[in-house]
């Protein structure tokens, strides 16, 4: 690819092809995408899911490609773990795993679910070890060595994953995992920046620290409090760690886990990394979450959001009917088809132009003189200002008829 920057399906910036930008890239040869929207997603505010919703949706990661699914923690209900076994029983591609506190009973009944993997979680931080859990670090010592070694005698594949990774002293942390490693089972480990408070500069140190020490495969687990966990989470990769955590549209505690869609497009139109994943299911999939979760995403989200192709300011609409054919990608950084959305539509209000009455005249096969045309754009413009929203079709089939069937 001579332009990896410019294909027939986006246009991003060349700078981020500079020898001197990806000069300190150490991505793996294969980033697999681990998605937990069914049990970190459902934990934001509101959300449940319900047994056959959560087989729904798993089914959808597996047509989208998603390598592994968190499938739940089966410890949380009867229902939680009924979904686990149906959807372990439906034999997808996807590798299933499940949630478990450190807790030998808790693997225990992963085991019996029949999943492939376990993601075993302890608090690494010794204040959240003390102030919210009330007990000591040589407990939490104890407890993972129990349980990871419970897990690899049930001969599940054993993550160990360690709440609030990024606010532990580096070395601290890294002497725990040492323990686990040593003393314990793990067949990979998971850095987490639970509260979001990391920079992908601090997240890329100490990726090169535990690479420099474990042999195991690490994976990464961020939060959105601060806007950049699809940058920590690239930042990680970027460093060499193999399995980026993520739910659907960014569902989840407080601002969200980092989104699928989000860190998927940006590897693959931006940094070059192809996962494998089919993108093309992604606004589906989106709609899909949403509609079981019961929120909506703001219409103007990142690579899903209802209205991101849909166009009002009069300048951009110039842009869209002057390249669409010769050189679609001048006014949009990815053709929304990559993604399964729709196209790009031009809407009506306060900020259109000539262009934007030029485009809806023409689907209706009306011409307008140069002042007509003014005249309509004049009404669209008020209409919008003074009921503060666009204008629906029938709005401007009314204001269009009566300037052009008073000539």
């Amino acid at each position: 690819m001579s332009q990896p920057w410019k294909t027939g399906q986006w246009f991003t910036s060349p700078w981020n092809w500079e020898p001197e930008v990806r000069a300190s890239f150490n991505f793996p040869a294969r980033i697999r995408i681990h998605d937990v929207t069914l049990r970190d997603g459902e934990q934001q505010t509101g959300i449940v899911f319900r047994r056959q919703e959560k087989v729904a949706i798993a089914r959808k990661l597996a047509e989208a490609g998603v390598h592994r699914i968190e499938a739940g923690m089966p410890a949380v209900s009867a229902e939680d773990e009924a979904a686990i076994r149906e959807i372990v029983a439906l034999g997808l591609e996807s590798e299933i795993f499940s949630f478990a506190r450190c807790m030998p009973a808790d693997v225990e009944l992963a085991k019996s679910c029949g999943v492939h993997g376990i993601i075993t979680e302890i608090p690494s931080s010794e204040h959240i070890i003390r102030n919210a859990y009330g007990k000591s670090m040589d407990w939490a010592v104890k407890s993972s060595i129990d349980t990871t070694l419970a897990a690899k005698e049930a001969g599940l594949y054993t993550v160990f994953f360690t709440i609030d990774s990024t606010r532990s002293e580096p070395e601290v942390l890294l002497d725990l995992i040492e323990k686990v490693a040593t003393e314990g089972h793990m067949d990979a480990m998971t850095i987490a920046d639970s509260f979001g408070g990391c920079t992908p500069q601090a997240i890329s140190m100490f990726v090169k620290r535990y690479k420099a020490r474990f042999k195991q495969p690490l994976e990464i687990h961020c939060h959105e409090d601060f806007g950049i966990g699809v940058a920590n989470t690239i930042a990680a990769l970027a460093a060499g760690a193999e399995v980026a955590h993520v739910t659907v549209t960014g569902t989840g505690e407080r601002a969200g886990n980092v989104p699928l869609e989000d860190t998927v497009m940006a590897l693959k139109c931006l940094y070059g990394v192809e996962t494998g994943i089919r993108t093309e299911k992604f606004y589906e999939l989106s709609k899909l979450v949403q509609e079981l979760a019961g929120v909506q995403a703001p219409p103007n989200r990142p690579i899903v959001g209802d209205w991101l192709y849909r166009i009002e300011s009069g300048i951009v609409t110039m842009f869209h009917r002057r390249c669409r054919v010769v050189e679609p990608l001048e006014y949009i950084p990815f053709k929304p088809e990559l993604v399964g959305r729709p196209g790009v539509d031009i809407a009506l209000g306060k900020g259109s132009g000539l262009a934007n009455i030029e485009e809806h005249l023409e689907r209706r096969q009306r011409t307008a003189t140069p002042e007509q045309a003014n005249e309509i754009l004049s009404r669209v413009k008020q209409f919008s200002i003074e009921n503060k929203r666009l204008l629906t079709d029938a709005e401007f089939d009314q204001i269009a008829s009566a300037v052009l069937d008073a000539a």
